[in-house]
Formats: structure tokens, sequence, C-alpha cells
């Protein structure tokens, strides 16, 4: 069985997968920035470690040549996911990683020709953004062929990391986006709303520039996709809020202001255990076809620590597909049901 490395290991998300690897008997060798952070979690658990920035580049590659692939844990990914892409291009290693931003995936995608050529994978997005939503959207392609819109939900119980509000702060400013005629499209935040029954409950949801706008196509063909999310009335009340004053909100200033508020650490053991995550599908063709389809599924960070690392296995077994890749599109629909306490049921 082979190796891999994971980059980013004392952000919230790298250290649980780091905890759940140790637990799986795994043995990634782990790196980041801060030397000491990286050696008190590697000395934890029995790990290798290795301490280096992006630009380091002797370093990044070194680390990456004794390992296949890497899982990419440190964000923010628009800012970090490029030079580790170039690296495992340069190495020839394949690229995994967590992130949920639409240019992120499109930059990945762009690079599919040279990800080929490389013989190596590149997929991005093997967290709870997008593998559940992503195995969905294949699900429901698959049961109807013909599909030329395809709707996304999702609702999730628990509260969120640092790392992903530091995320979803750094772009409050800057709209919503859905997929029309095969072209993402920029749209104003919240554009939309609608009812959602997610079977159990029955959440108004709605749009946000999700991971799927972007994968969903390449997992699918399907050209028109939206994808909706349930949200406290505070925060979207700030989405539209957003609106009119979004350059206000993307000024440094007030960007340091914001970020110096979010609370640190994610979820405890305690409420990952009781956090669950609802998804709801619909794809439609031009004749009136339409298939629904309802997820559930752990919670959201519980999820991404076990959908990178059942990835990661599948990799070291040999199963990989080279050039960019989506989970369901290398993997299939049912890549999610091997993830227990997934279950899904036709609507």
């Amino acid at each position: 069985m082979s190796n891999f490395l994971i980059y980013g290991v004392y952000g919230y998300t790298g250290e649980l997968i780091a905890r759940f690897a140790a637990e799986r008997g795994l043995k990634p060798i782990v790196a980041g920035r801060n030397a000491a952070k990286v050696e008190e979690i590697a000395n934890r658990h029995g790990f290798e470690w290795r301490a280096f920035s992006l630009d380091e580049t002797e370093k990044l590659d070194a680390a990456l040549n004794e390992v296949d692939f890497v899982l990419h844990c440190a964000g923010p990914f628009s800012i970090t996911s490029r030079p580790m892409v170039k690296a495992c291009l340069r190495t020839k290693r394949h690229y995994l990683d967590i992130t949920g931003e639409i240019a992120v995936f499109e930059a990945c995608a762009a690079m599919d020709e040279k990800a080929k050529d490389a013989g190596i994978m590149v997929m991005p997005g093997v967290g709870f953004d997008v593998v559940p939503s992503d195995c969905l959207a294949k699900h429901l392609s698959d049961r109807l062929p013909s599909a030329t819109e395809l709707t996304l939900a999702w609702y999730g119980l628990g509260r969120i990391s640092h790392g992903t509000m530091a995320t979803m702060t750094m772009n409050v400013g800057r709209g919503g986006a859905v997929r029309r005629d095969g072209v993402i499209t920029p749209v104003p935040a919240a554009y939309k709303t609608r009812e959602i029954d997610f079977g159990e409950v029955q959440k108004t949801g709605v749009t946000i520039p999700w991971g799927d706008v972007s994968t969903a196509y390449y997992s699918t063909g399907i050209p028109n996709i939206e994808v909706y999310s349930v949200m406290p009335d505070e925060n979207l009340r700030m989405l539209k809020l957003s609106r009119y004053i979004g350059w206000l909100l993307a000024t440094g200033p007030v960007q340091r202001y914001l970020q110096a508020r979010i609370p640190p650490g994610g979820p405890s053991d305690k409420e990952r255990a009781k956090g669950r995550t609802f998804l709801w599908g619909r794809a439609a063709d031009a004749e009136g076809n339409a298939v629904e389809a309802r997820q559930f599924g752990p919670e959201g960070y519980q999820t991404t620590a076990l959908t990178a690392l059942l990835i990661s296995e599948k990799i070291m077994s040999g199963e990989f597909c080279a050039g960019y890749q989506t989970p369901a599109k290398c993997y299939g629909a049912d890549l999610i049901l091997e993830i227990e306490g997934t279950r899904r049921e036709e609507v």
C-alpha cells in the first residue's frame, strides 16, 4: 500500500482527518507551515512530519516525492490550491483537497490535459463539499439521462469551523452563482428562495455558490444547475445586505474586523456525533420528466474526514482516474453510500 501527505494538518479539518487516519492504522506524513504545531500532531499519532510553506518549492517537491499523493487541507484554497497542484504536476503525484470554492474547481478542471499527461488524478472537493451532493447529482442523472436541469439542496445540523467561516467571510461580497446553458453565471447573493422537503424536515432554502455549480456539470453534463442551502435568518439578512454593500464588506479593514471576530476551532466530538446532514435533489428534462431523491448522512465535518480517507484508501489500492475528476465521475454515484450512516431514498 502506498502513502500520502496531509498538508495543513493543524487546521480543524486537517487535524480531524489525521486523527481518523491514525484510528484506521494509516501512517501519512503530516505537514504545514508551523513546525511546532505540525510536530505536536505528528508526535500524538506517531507520524512523520515536515514543515514548509508552499513557496518553498524544493521542500514541497521533496515532500511530495516521498508519497504517492497529497490530501491538501490548508485553505483558503483560492490561494493555496494552485501552487500545490503545480507541484503535483511537476512531481507526478495525485492531488486531493477539501475545497468548496467554485474558482478552485474550475482552475483544476482547466488542468485536465496536463494531469492526464502526468498520469495523475486531480480531484478537489473530497469532503462534504462535494462528495455527498456530487453523488446525489450523479444518481439523479443516471436515473434521467435526458435531464437538462438539476436542483440540489442541503441542510446541516451543527456549527461550522473557523476555517470554513473565514472562507465564507472572505467571499461575502462576491454574490452568488448558478449554471445556465453550461456556463457559470454570476447572480445576486440570495438570488432565489424555495421550500425544500427534506423528508424529516421542511425548510426554506436560498441559492448559494456551492461547489456543485461547477462540479455537477462535469459529473452529469446537465447544463442548468442551482444549489440551495438552509441558513439562519441573520446569515440570510447579511447575504441580502451584501448585494448593496458587498464592496464595503470586501475591503481590508472590514475583512480584518470580521475575521477577528470568528471563534477558533470547530464542533466538538459530541457536537459532530449529534449532527446530521440532509440533501435533496431534482433532475428534469425538456419533456417534463423529472426525478427526485433525498439523502441523509453524518455531520458535515465527520463526513469530510470519512470521505477524504475513503478516497485516499482507494488511491492507495490503485483505484484512480487520470485527469481532472469529481468524486462521482471517477467512483460512481454510490460512493457516498460506503460511508456508515448514509442512506438515500427516492421521492
